[in-house]
C-alpha cells in the first residue's frame, strides 16, 4: 500500500532564532519511499542535517525574524501489516540486555520511574513476565488516562499523568514507558505518523502520534496505550527516552506557533476506491 504524507507548520519568529527540528522519517524507512522527501522552507533557509545519539535524523536552521513556514509532503510505500502481536515474546533478565538497551530501563525526564516503581510492582508483580505483563501495562494506561486534545500539557510527567488522568497520547505513552520501566522491560518513547488507515475516521485534526516500544525476546516490538490495538500504516520520525528527546522542534529564543497541520492518507490505486472500517 501506498501512503501519502506531511505536514504545513509555521512559526512567528520574534528576533533570529536557532531551531533544532525533528521532520525528518526514520533512516530505516527512506528505502521505502516512492519519491522526494525534503523539508522546504519559506523563506530559503540553510539547513543541515545531523544524526542525534538515538539515531534519528536532526534539522539545524537559524530562522530569521518573522513568519517561518516549514512544508514537507511525501508517498512512501507500506507492507499494509498491522503491529505484530507475540503473545510468548520473553522479558529477558536485566543481565541479558545489550549495552545500548540498558539506558530505556533508567528514569528520564518525563518518565519518573522513582515515583512510580511502588505502585508498578503493586499492580504488575503477580503478571507473568514478558509480552502479557507489558499488554497488562498497556492496557492499565489506556484506562487510566482520559485522552482529550484540551488536555494537553507540555511539562506533565508520568506520574502526573497518573494521578491527573488526562491527557493527549504522549502522557499515555509516557505513563506505560514509566511502569515498563518500572519492571525492569526496556520501553522508549516513539513520535510519527499515524493516519486513520483501517479503522474509523477521526473527526479531530490530524497531529503527529506518540507510541511505544519495548525490548522482549532480543528485539523491538510496538505498543501503543492510547489506541491499545494493532495499527496500520506506523511511520516513525524519531525513538528517545521520551517526549524530550523527539521534540518537533528545539528553539533557541521565543517564538510562537501560528499554523500547524499534518496529513496522513492512504492513497488508493487508480480506479481503486480506498475503503475504511465502518
Amino acid at each position: 500500500m501506498e501512503i501519502r504524507a506531511g505536514y504545513d507548520i509555521a512559526f512567528q519568529c520574534f528576533q533570529e532564532t536557532p531551531m533544532v527540528l525533528m521532520l525528518s522519517i526514520e533512516p530505516a524507512r527512506v528505502k521505502d519511499l516512492l519519491g522526494e522527501h525534503r523539508i522546504w522552507f519559506s523563506p530559503e533557509l540553510e539547513a543541515r542535517d545531523y544524526v542525534d545519539l538515538f539515531g534519528n535524523t536532526c534539522t539545524r536552521i537559524v530562522a530569521p525574524p518573522g513568519l517561518v513556514e516549514i512544508r514537507n509532503e511525501f508517498l512512501i510505500s507500506d507492507s499494509g501489516l498491522a503491529d505484530e502481536v507475540a503473545p510468548d515474546a520473553r522479558q529477558l533478565e536485566v543481565g541479558e540486555l545489550p549495552d545500548d538497551v540498558l539506558i530505556y530501563l533508567l528514569g528520564s525526564r518525563y518518565c519518573d520511574t522513582e515515583k512510580l516503581s511502588n505502585l508498578a510492582w503493586s499492580l504488575f508483580g503477580g503478571t507473568a513476565p514478558g509480552w502479557r505483563r507489558v499488554q497488562a501495562i498497556c492496557d492499565y494506561a489506556h484506562d487510566r488516562i482520559c485522552f482529550g486534545y484540551h488536555h494537553a500539557r507540555a511539562d506533565r510527567t508520568a506520574s502526573e499523568g497518573h494521578q491527573e488522568r488526562i491527557g493527549v497520547c504522549r502522557d499515555f505513552a509516557h505513563l506505560a514507558v514509566a511502569l515498563c520501566r518500572c519492571m525492569n522491560i526496556p520501553a522508549r518513547y516513539c513520535t510519527g505518523y499515524l493516519g486513520d488507515i483501517g479503522v474509523p475516521i477521526d473527526p479531530a485534526p490530524m497531529d503527529f502520534s506518540a507510541w511505544f516500544e519495548v525490548y522482549l525476546d532480543g528485539r523491538w516490538f510496538t505498543f501503543d496505550a492510547r489506541h491499545n490495538h494493532p495499527r496500520i500504516g506506523r511511520i516513525v520520525m524519531a525513538r528517545g527516552r521520551d517526549a524530550a528527546d523527539v521534540a518537533i522542534s528545539t528553539n533557541f529564543g521565543a517564538v510562537q506557533l501560528v499554523r500547524f497541520s499534518v496529513i496522513t492518507e492512504e492513497v488508493a490505486p487508480a480506479g481503486v476506491r480506498v475503503s475504511r472500517a465502518a
